[in-house]
């Protein structure tokens, strides 16, 4: 049986990774339709048909959901996305021989790692969806997740590999599951344990600096730019859901982001999450419930993501780097680091 968002029946997942840098992007299909909610909480966000997912407005089904890389111009891919869909006939009947493909999208920065004029396109949308198969998901470097990196609160020559990871529960005989691109301002840390597994480094590069506790000390970021992050998440159901529901257990899966990313929602970042709820269970469950296992889950799908990462010049893995190694006194900021700029990647 599959793991990860795909262990959700009527769900499919594909990446393309464009193997000329680092950048992509993920499609979620749902070709019987899903109902759909979604949740904005970062401050810097890149959105596609998020205003027609609120509850109060018709539509509430979608036919597949894109995350992307490249920034703004990482919607173009939901293009790609639309024209499979059209192919097949997948879409939301008007009238009698036309159908329109409802297709939810949200994109994350990663423009500064090699040549910023390749960004996911229609092409690439496209070659997602036909890489799509309801088996297991490839993690870490794939996809949206492609380019993605962590702990950039104090400069990207002190951030670390960040990736896409995926995770499931059952629970009663429901299904809930999440998929993450993890692009964050800030730290991923293992809840269990409470130890930083990924984020800001130190100034000679060797260890984990710890962003909150440097924020405590007084060191203030530098460098700040809006929309330099993003974390884009999917979390999904069988249970049966109204698309209020679905937007509530989009609030609520949040909190899975709060508990294994800090600081997490800045100005700098654009975080997203969708809800889908395909039904196939056919039962009805309390959105509480759903909303706290979605939490949960992705919890766990974002330190899958980082721990599946690999590292790339100048932007080490948490493989890469030894976590019982963290300085959180204020560094010189004008001390030289022993790594190359991640800019400068080819």
């Amino acid at each position: 049986m599959a793991s990860g968002l795909t262990a959700v029946a009527g769900l499919e997942v594909g990446h393309f990774t464009d193997p000329r840098r680092p950048t992509g992007c993920t499609v979620v299909l749902t070709r019987a339709g899903a109902v759909c909610g979604v949740d904005v909480r970062g401050g810097s966000p890149g959105t596609r048909e998020t205003e027609l997912l609120a509850p109060v407005n018709t539509i509430d089904r979608v036919h597949a959901v894109l995350l992307a890389g490249g920034s703004a111009f990482g919607l173009d891919a939901a293009g790609g996305v639309m024209r499979w869909l059209d192919e097949r006939g997948i879409g939301l009947p008007v009238g009698d021989r036309i159908t329109v493909p409802i297709v939810p999208a949200a994109i994350l920065f990663d423009l500064w790692i090699g040549d910023a004029r390749i960004r996911p396109d229609a092409a690439a949308g496209h070659a997602a969806c036909a890489a799509a198969s309801s088996g297991a998901v490839a993690e870490g470097n794939v996809g949206a997740g492609a380019g993605a990196s962590v702990g950039k609160l104090f400069g990207i020559e002190r951030a670390m590999k960040g990736g896409l990871g995926t995770a499931s529960t059952q629970v009663g005989g429901l299904t809930v599951a999440a998929l993450v691109a993890v692009n964050a301002m800030g730290d991923v840390t293992d809840r269990r344990t409470g130890r930083i597994v990924a984020g800001a480094r130190t100034v000679d590069g060797g260890g984990l600096a710890d962003t909150m506790a440097l924020l405590r000390s007084g060191e203030l970021p530098t460098r700040l730019q809006p929309g330099a992050a993003t974390t884009l998440v999917i979390v999904a159901t069988d249970a049966v859901l109204t698309k209020a529901e679905a937007t509530k257990v989009a609030q609520m899966a949040h909190d899975g982001l709060a508990r294994s990313i800090e600081p997490i929602h800045t100005a700098g970042d654009g975080d997203v999450v969708f809800a889908l709820a395909t039904g196939a269970s056919g039962r009805a469950a309390p959105v509480t419930l759903i909303g706290a296992l979605a939490a949960d889950v992705l919890a766990d799908a974002v330190l899958r993501a980082v721990r599946a990462a690999e590292g790339l010049p100048g932007l080490p893995a948490a493989r890469d780097i030894d976590a019982t190694q963290i300085n959180a006194e204020p560094n010189d900021k004008d001390t030289e680091t022993l790594h190359a700029n991640p800019l400068d990647t080819p």
